[in-house]
Parts: structure tokens; sequence; C-alpha cells
């Protein structure tokens, strides 16, 4: 018979990628946590891992087993703790943009409510944020624009609005800019793989190409200090910039005729168990999961 111990063993080293981390983060030694792992390989008749070096990887018989076994244990702890009396303790990750600028107000009000609730919270690009809620390791994911998964539901969060940003003195700043003139400007973005690239990329498509190749940097406040410096022109966030345009330090392009809308959107494993610390957080976000 398959136990919960052997599950919870499984589980965490499908996301820690090692016994000796899962073990550590159980509570067991690495003996106990092989001897688990090895009778429950032998009762499915089956191994769940291949070995990468010295990381653990998840085959196809694992990456079937994760989602049963963390609905699981995700059920047991609710039953075990009382639903809705323990306090929410999630695990989110979001997208750099999203994550620097928008959920940590949200998270802010939501813990004076609920002083009591954990988050621990992981910012990267939007491949990061998927790669993440496919391996179990977040509760729920927000991205800048969509991401096409079949075993990721999408929920609606809200809009957002890129601009077009240059240091004052450029000679487009506080200007309206025409494709001809952004064409051969040297430009800033963020790298590839990233919400804010794509809907950028794609506003751009058959309106101008870049003759230039561009500078990409992995965050926003380094585009921005980029752009002070006089590196080029940007296109980011307009949550992203209110400071650096209310003081001057920034200066907006603008480009009515491009279409700079984006959504921002919140991910869920289809297979994960939303237990009544997520549901009561994504609830107070406005999200209908």
């Amino acid at each position: 018979m398959v136990t919960l111990r052997q599950l919870e063993i499984f589980a965490a080293i499908s996301q820690e990628g090692s016994i000796t981390a899962a073990a550590r983060r159980i509570g067991l030694s690495q003996a106990a946590a092989s001897q688990a792992l090895a009778e429950l390989e032998n009762q499915l008749q089956r191994r769940l891992f291949d070995r990468h070096g010295r990381r653990l990887v998840g085959n196809a018989a694992g990456r079937d087993l994760l989602p049963a076994a963390k609905r699981v244990l995700d059920q047991v702890r609710d039953i075990e703790t009382g639903e809705g009396r323990q306090p929410a303790r999630l695990n989110l990750f979001a997208s750099l943009t999203v994550g620097n600028y928008m959920l940590p107000a949200r998270i802010a009000a939501f813990a004076r409510r609920h002083p009591a609730a954990e988050f621990r919270v992981k910012i990267g690009n939007t491949e990061h944020v998927v790669e993440s809620l496919l391996r179990f390791e977040s509760d729920a994911g927000w991205i800048e624009g969509l991401a096409d998964h079949p075993l990721l539901a999408r929920f609606p969060w809200r809009d957002d609005r890129l601009a077009v940003i240059a240091k004052p003195g450029h000679r487009l700043a506080g200007k309206r800019a025409l494709p001809a003139a952004l064409e051969g400007e040297r430009w800033v973005l963020r790298e590839k793989g990233s919400g804010t690239r794509e809907v950028f990329e794609e506003a751009i498509r058959g309106k101008f190409g870049l003759l230039r190749v561009p500078i990409e940097l992995g965050g926003v406040g380094a585009i921005k200090r980029a752009v002070m410096a006089g590196a080029g022109l940007a296109c980011i966030s307009e949550s992203a910039i209110e400071p650096e345009l209310k003081s001057g330090q920034l200066r907006r392009v603008y480009t009515p005729w491009l279409d700079l809308r984006r959504p921002i959107t919140v991910l869920v494993h289809r297979h994960k168990y939303l237990d009544a610390g997520l549901r009561g957080f994504l609830k107070f976000c406005g999200v209908a999961a």
C-alpha cells in the first residue's frame, strides 16, 4: 500500500532534485528517504526518476504521478489542520513587472487582514513562472500577457500598458514619434522569453524593425538606469516608471499608433488542489479560480 510518507518524499524529491535536500526539508535521514522512495518504486513497479549527474529528474512516470501526489498531500493537510482554520502559506511566482510593481500591494493588504499569512514570492520571466507551476513548486503564477499550456488554467487579473521612454534631452523625449523615427534608434529591451519583450515585438511587427541590435537586460530597474544613462529607448510597463516620470528622470515618447496594452494573467496548474489559503488569496485579488 502506498503511504502518505512515501508520497511526501516523492513530491519533495521532485521539487528539490535530490534525496539529500528532500530528506532535509522533511526532517528525515537520507537513508530513510532513500528507502521510502525505493519502496514506492517497488510497489508501483516502475522507476520515477532519471539521474542527471547529482540531480534526480522525474521521468514520464514521475511526471504523471506528481499532480495526483500533490493533490492527495494538500487534501490531507486540509483535513488535518481544519480547512480555513490554518493561516495561508503560499508559494507564488510572478514575472518581474508584476512581482516588483503590482503584486506587493495586494500581498500587503491581505497580510493586514490576515497577519498570520505566510508568503514566499519568487520573481522571474514568464518562462520561469510556467516552469515552476508545471513542477508544482509554486501555487499560482502572475505573468504579463498569455501563456498557452494545456496543463495551466488561465484567469484574467487586470490590464497593463507599456510606454516608450527616453532620457530627458533625447531628440524624441516628450514628442510624438513616427515609425521611421524609432526604427534607427538603439533599444534597451527585456530578454527573450519575457512577457514585456513579446508584447513589444508583437506591437511593432509590420510597422518597423530594429535596425540595431538591442541591448538586453534582465530587470526593469536596470533598463531604467540604462535609459537614464543614454543607452537608448525602452518599452516597459507604465506602472514601473511613475516615480521617474514625476521626477523628470525619464520622459515619454508618444506612440499612439502602437497597441501596447497587455493583460496580466494568473496561472494555476489544472491539477493543483486549491486549499483554503490559496482560494482566499485569489478571491481577495479578484481572481475567479
